[in-house]
């Protein structure tokens, strides 16, 4: 929650993705030099090298965390072919829980792959952990004497989520033993801006010029996320739009993909090969989520897919008829065909379909966007993310919105975790942010004619005409905040314990905290020495806005102490 000291040793930097994860890290003396592991065995008959692992959870039938990654989604097909599973639990792709969850609180649930309800912060947590310890020993192989306490820890969010959904992830890392002194949250977007000014000479020069505008969508698995940014004298950057994105990411290619298997080989035959046949079905989504990346509208021939016999032998099971008599069946003609027994022929006309609801959005925000006046100075586009690495996005991006540049920097989907670990050791390089909402407090207000009505007025004690539940504006939507923006409001208590709510709301000038889209947020909870007399114990509270996340500070003006007051914005 504090700043970054530079008795850090390192900046370990965890990218906890809808799809998949990993970390990165590097030294204080050489931030640059960003290290990720390179080890991910992948498993499966695919049997590749990986830059991340999958985000799936494992639980043993006692609901003890077991393995994650690929070895989490290896072992659970493993069980479930010698009828082992019974009891075991695999957890995948749950981050999407916290898009846009309005309810989210310690008690929101996640399923598992066969259905089945667990608490979700635990799960999170387990993953944060296992990233953390396996960070801890790639350190010690090649550092000696570094201990948890010498690490600062950056945990990458979507800069589109809502201020609950971060708080869980703060939750999370808290609850996986992370000290939270040495926690930072970073938006994703961001983070990837912050590592493009790293990259090629050509790259640079695009983003370089002070006053340069760009964009920067982070395509991930599970959601597009899209930051707007200014560079500013001294090489800061400033976000001169609040972050926009929404539910457009690669898993949603995937969905399409199975729902054409479901078509081709009957939805019976995939359900058993998902049930009955794990390592299979594991396998088949592996060499797709590979697979789509490299498709184009380039791709004149057929696109090959590798099927394996045990689903053929399903859907013969279920439908009555071997594969090529299912296909012309169905009417496909030569569009698709069955070839050497264990591929699928598809037309290109076909596999576009799946991509082409999620672009389409993506391109149509864009475009919105850019028509906005106070956006018409952005001349590039940056993509990242895993799914920002397929041909065929990007292809399309050029196609459709010709008049930017377009850049897409090699290893887009590590673009994220590398500036991430660049931010944690320089979080000044952001130097303003722009604020989603109006935050501020009820108070108390004297009537005015002007603003309140009549039938809300009160005579208070001391005489004066007041008006009850008025929002007391902090900053506005919209408002351009630097990082370190501090409001302070001065009290003077009337009991040791005191509870302060903070409201929200997307207008700009609220009248009440009761108008039509203001909410609660959560409250701060205030304690005071008991020591002193509540007459001396005159205090500040400090609202600090413009970082990844709310701050608010309290200091007792007699004592000179100082605490940061944890928002508990989970319902």
């Amino acid at each position: 929650m504090a700043a970054k000291t530079q008795a850090s040793y390192l900046v370990a930097a965890f990218d906890f993705g809808t799809t998949y994860s990993g970390y990165a890290f590097s030294f204080q003396d050489d931030p640059l030099k960003v290290q990720t592991n390179q080890t991910w065995y992948s498993g499966g008959t695919g049997k590749m090298i990986s830059l991340k692992t999958p985000t799936s959870v494992l639980l043993n039938p006692e609901g003890e965390f077991d393995s994650f990654g690929f070895e989490a989604v290896d072992n659970y097909a493993s069980k479930t072919e010698d009828d082992e599973h019974e009891g075991w639990r695999l957890f995948r792709r749950f981050k999407m829980v916290l898009h846009n969850n309005k309810a989210l609180s310690r008690t929101t649930t996640v399923e598992d792959i066969e259905g089945n309800s667990h608490q979700a912060l635990p799960i999170f947590a387990m993953a944060i952990k296992f990233l953390q310890k396996h960070l801890l020993q790639v350190v010690a192989n090649q550092t000696v004497g570094v201990v948890e306490k010498d690490i600062y820890y950056v945990i990458t969010v979507p800069a589109i989520w809502d201020d609950n959904a971060k708080k869980f992830m703060r939750t999370a890392a808290e609850e996986a033993g992370l000290d939270e002194n040495r926690i930072t949250l970073a938006l994703e977007p961001e983070a990837a801006s912050i590592w493009c000014e790293t990259l090629d000479v050509d790259t640079k020069a695009a983003l370089a010029g002070t006053g340069t505008q760009y964009m920067v969508i982070d395509l991930g698995g599970g959601t597009a996320d899209i930051s707007i940014h200014k560079k500013s004298q001294g090489g800061t950057l400033k976000e001169i739009h609040q972050p926009t994105g929404g539910p457009w990411g690669g898993t949603y290619v995937d969905a399409n993909y199975l729902k054409f298997l479901e078509h081709i080989f009957g939805e019976k035959a995939i359900t058993a090969l998902k049930t009955e046949e794990m390592a299979d079905f594991f396998d088949v989504i592996r060499e797709f989520e590979t697979k789509k990346v490299t498709f184009s509208k380039q791709t004149k021939g057929k696109f090959t897919f590798k099927i394996s016999a045990t689903t053929r032998k399903l859907c013969e099971k279920f439908t009555g008829q071997n594969l090529e008599q299912r296909i012309c069946s169905l009417g496909y003609g030569d569009s698709v065909i069955v070839k050497g027994g264990d591929k699928l022929r598809v037309e290109p006309d076909i596999v576009r379909t799946w991509f082409d609801g999620t672009i389409y959005n993506l391109i149509g925000h864009v475009r919105s966007l850019l028509r906005e006046p106070a956006l018409r100075g952005v001349q590039t586009i940056v993509l990242v993310g895993g799914f920002g690495e397929s041909t065929y996005v990007q292809e399309r991006l050029r196609a459709e919105i010709p008049d930017k540049r377009m850049i897409f920097p090699p290893e887009a989907g590590l673009a994220v975790l590398k500036g991430a670990v660049r931010f944690g050791h320089n979080p000044a390089i952001i130097a303003s942010r722009v604020m989603k909402y109006t935050y501020g407090v009820h108070v108390n207000m004297l009537y005015d004619e002007k603003i309140h009505s009549e039938d809300k007025k009160y005579l208070s004690k001391d005489g004066s005409w007041r008006v009850h539940n008025c929002f007391f504006v902090y900053v506005r939507v919209n408002e351009e905040i630097p990082v370190d923006h501090q409001i302070t409001q001065g009290y003077t208590p009337t009991s040791y314990i005191s509870t302060s709510p903070i409201y929200r709301t997307r207008a700009k000038n609220p009248v009440y905290v009761t108008d039509p889209g203001c909410e609660l947020l959560g409250k701060l909870v205030t304690e005071l020495p008991r020591d002193i007399p509540l007459s001396e114990l005159a205090n500040d509270t400090t609202f600090m806005f413009g970082g990844t996340e709310l701050l608010v500070k309290k200091r007792v003006i007699k004592t000179g102490q100082e605490e940061i007051l944890k928002l508990d914005c989970l319902k």
